[in-house]
């Protein structure tokens, strides 16, 4: 739990507060990735949602509830014991604060690097030696079972794209240079302050925004608080699955098929009298992956929208912004009249 302290009160005044959305989303599409027409499946859901929900996964319940046994610990330690693992530069224990550029969230967090246990050996866990090995243990299996859902994913998706070779997107986040991170995120419920905020609002754990990385995938347990923009700019709430994993289109995605999948816009409310907690796999390329419409994505005559970058570039220019900046704007090529 976040302690209430005096600063506790003094970030409330920068968090936002937002009306839970009265639609509860029944839409969302759900891909069984052992379906004949998976890849098909996940096309038609990256196109109208930038968003999905898939089933038949793989990943064993086990690995899935150690590791939030893991995080409801780590978070329930006192704060002092979790400030040790901070602040964030860029891995380690955050607190309300998201990013360098002044976002505040009800959320704190751990954010780990999903490529390399060397960035996360240097972080000074607040457990004994042998806790603190049962902990990166539960974080490797799950991260090691949640990148077989994302190349699998990528893999069908190519499938129902139809472009060759198979691995040509999987292949980014399978290379050992793969940039992809890992979070741990706790929204506590804190009835002290949700009292003080206007009437029917909630406070925003974590701002609308949309993952620069190519694709995320997402794991919570039952407690709601997710939600996604629709194309016509409603917000709705997405039921949470704690058995199922969901996958957001990431901004490089949308490049990498020109625009014929969009990054979806999506934020986390904290609930009035429940925890949320949530595990997120950002799948990255390498720093030096040139990023651009995928030629064979391309009809005859068709422009490229994107000016080519290397994630390096984009990562840099958007860790510059604002969670809720349009971050591609300024990759996107003049418009032909």
């Amino acid at each position: 739990m976040v302690v209430l302290s005096q600063g506790a009160t003094d970030h409330f005044t920068l968090i936002k507060t937002c009306k839970p959305s009265s639609t509860v989303f029944d839409g969302t599409p759900v891909i069984d990735l052992s379906g004949p027409d998976a890849g098909a499946a996940i096309v038609r859901a990256c196109e109208e949602f930038g968003f999905f929900k898939v089933v038949n996964h793989g990943v064993s319940p086990e690995v899935m509830s150690r590791l939030e046994d893991e995080a409801v610990r780590f978070f329930g330690l006192p704060q002092s014991d979790k400030d040790k693992a901070g602040p964030p530069d860029p891995f380690g224990y955050g607190n309300k604060r998201i990013g360098p550029n002044g976002d505040i969230g009800w959320i704190e967090y751990l954010l780990l690097h999903a490529n390399s246990s060397e960035h996360d050996k240097k972080l000074s866990l607040p457990f004994s030696q042998g806790n603190q090995q049962f902990f990166r243990c539960a974080v490797e299996d799950f991260v090691r079972a949640v990148k077989e859902v994302a190349f699998r994913v990528l893999e069908l998706m190519a499938d129902g794209l139809g472009i060759e070779p198979r691995d040509v997107l999987s292949g980014m986040l399978r290379s050992e240079a793969s940039d992809s991170f890992f979070r741990l995120n706790h929204y506590p419920p804190c009835p002290e302050l949700q009292a003080l905020s206007p009437s029917g609002c909630n406070l925003v754990g974590f701002g609308e925004h949309t993952d620069p990385q190519i694709i995320s995938i997402l794991r919570s347990n039952n407690t709601s608080g997710l939600q996604i923009c629709l194309r016509d700019g409603a917000w709705v709430s997405v039921p949470p699955d704690h058995s199922s994993f969901f996958v957001n289109v990431g901004d490089s995605l949308q490049v990498l098929t020109n625009g014929r999948f969009k990054s979806v816009k999506h934020r986390v409310l904290a609930d009035h009298g429940k925890s949320r907690f949530s595990m997120i796999y950002f799948g990255g390329p390498a720093l030096d992956e040139k990023i651009a419409p995928l030629p064979s994505l391309l009809a005859e005559g068709e422009s490229c929208l994107y000016k080519e970058f290397t994630w390096s570039e984009y990562k840099r220019s958007a860790y510059k912004t604002r969670l809720a900046d349009y971050r591609l704007g300024l990759f996107e090529k003049p418009r032909v009249q």
